[in-house]
């Protein structure tokens, strides 16, 4: 393979380890290559003029990192208005949160087509390029159209919705023939896959001619689901350093006549939140047993907090919180315990190790790598339970989690309650074979995969 060249929306330097697992993989492929890696530097210049950007490039050992600013009034429209108000809403199902008529696209597209100016002179010939999520949809479509006939694949790390919700996006023909500029295409789950076979066929009038391969407009894109896994060894040691080992003892002596259940994500409209807190609510009221024994720690880091429905949910959840808390807490014991803050992350493999279940059920999610790291995190000779969501790309690999209907609040609460009954014999061995795929299916498996696919998916294009 030539050198390869990683494109993201944000830039992270795969030296610091606060840049997480994701970053250390494509690291060490970007190594191997002495590798480029391109994107936002996450500077927005409050006068920058639109369409233009501060582009910076330097070395982290043998990687090149470029990094580029952006323009207050292109942030605003590529970033908050398109990205997070038009794409992560619809392609997370919710049509009601998009933003369909703020006029956006144009911003989007001239984004796009800054990223492909500002990266195109730093290409080599025989260089192997991966783009990164839905901000960058279009760029291959641009840097096809500047002459770039470099081997480009693309990883959506997002679901993709089914057809009729898709095709609500004004522009959903131009985003969606933007894909075949792409040589591969990657997806979560076979779900996402699914729903892209069927939008290309039935929208684009594209023609399989292999295996998961489409021809439209001149080009033909492989397409294939890759699932995202997470570095098993590296979290794992965070588990047996002094921040979780200190956090998994405290936790312990201060509930230690409890049975804690977690919950870790981001504040956002997809995660099932508030779904979550009225099933624990269920468990409470159907299964009394659990009052002054069962607490729920909730963290939920905040995110995208100038939106409108981010502010919504977020009083949502505190409501919710409080009534519960107001309702069956006492002096000795509250139910919840809801942190509306980020936790290091050098903590969480205590945290997750001292807790008997985790609660992972969002209404959408790409993948969810809490649940694999929940599982990573535990002690196998006494492990606790995941309950998982359906709706999580995991779901798809996991499946001796406790699968849940998230908006069945009833039967949730019916599978909380198994959860926190099951028998230490049956926890080891749903634990096992959860632990045998999250080691098997890491996020080195996944890079390597992605990319040896990508190296041998050898279309001519012409074009999108």
């Amino acid at each position: 393979m030539g050198r390869l060249v990683v494109v993201s929306n944000r830039l992270a330097d795969p030296r610091k380890a606060a840049a997480g697992g994701l970053a250390v993989a494509l690291g060490e492929a970007l190594k191997r290559t002495g590798g480029l890696w391109f994107g936002w530097s996450g500077k927005v210049v409050e006068n920058g003029t639109p369409g233009e950007g501060e582009l910076r490039v330097n070395q982290a050992g043998s990687v090149t990192l470029a990094e580029l600013d952006l323009g207050q009034e292109d942030h605003d429209a590529y970033y908050r208005g398109y990205a997070n108000g038009v794409l992560w809403p619809v392609f997370h199902y919710r049509l009601d949160l998009a933003h369909f008529e703020s006029g956006h696209l144009g911003g989007y597209r001239r984004v796009n087509q800054l990223f492909a100016r500002k990266l195109f002179p730093l290409l080599r010939p025989d260089d192997v390029i991966w783009i990164h999520d839905y901000h960058l949809i279009p760029l291959a479509a641009e840097l096809r159209a500047m002459g770039c006939e470099a081997r480009i694949g693309f990883f959506l790390h997002i679901p993709l919705p089914p057809p009729p919700i898709l095709a609500a996006i004004p522009s959903h023909e131009w985003l969606m023939r933007a894909l075949f500029a792409y040589d591969l295409v990657g997806f979560q789950n076979h779900t996402d896959l699914q729903h892209f076979s069927q939008y290309v066929q039935a929208e684009a009038t594209a023609e399989p001619v292999g295996a998961n391969q489409y021809r439209a407009f001149n080009s033909t894109v492989h397409a294939g689901a890759f699932p995202i896994g997470i570095d098993v060894a590296d979290f794992q040691r965070l588990g047996r350093a002094k921040e979780a080992r200190d956090t998994y003892e405290s936790t312990k002596a201060e509930y230690s006549r409890r049975r804690l259940l977690i919950g870790v994500d981001r504040l956002d409209y997809s995660k099932g939140l508030p779904q979550r807190i009225r099933a624990f609510r269920e468990l409470l009221l159907a299964y009394p047993e659990n009052r002054h024994s069962a607490t729920l720690l909730q963290i939920a880091s905040p995110s995208r907090e100038d939106v409108e429905a981010y502010g919504d949910i977020q009083r949502e959840l505190e409501s919710l919180c409080g009534s519960i808390n107001g309702d069956f807490g006492d002096f000795d014991w509250m139910p919840i315990r809801y942190i509306h803050r980020t936790v290091a992350r050098k903590r969480l493999p205590g945290l997750y190790r001292a807790c008997a279940v985790a609660l992972v059920t969002p209404l959408r999610d790409g993948m969810n790598l809490v649940a694999k790291e929940f599982v990573a995190a535990q002690d196998e000779d006494d492990p606790g339970v995941l309950v998982l969501s359906r709706f999580a790309g995991a779901a798809e690999q996991m499946k001796d989690a406790l699968i849940i209907n998230p908006y069945d609040t009833h039967g949730t609460a019916q599978v909380i309650q198994q959860a926190l009954q099951m028998s230490l014999q049956e926890r080891r061995e749903r634990h096992a074979a959860l632990m045998k795929n999250v080691r098997q299916f890491d996020v080195h498996w996944w890079c390597r995969e992605f990319l040896s696919t990508l190296e041998n998916t050898r279309t001519v294009q012409s074009g999108a």
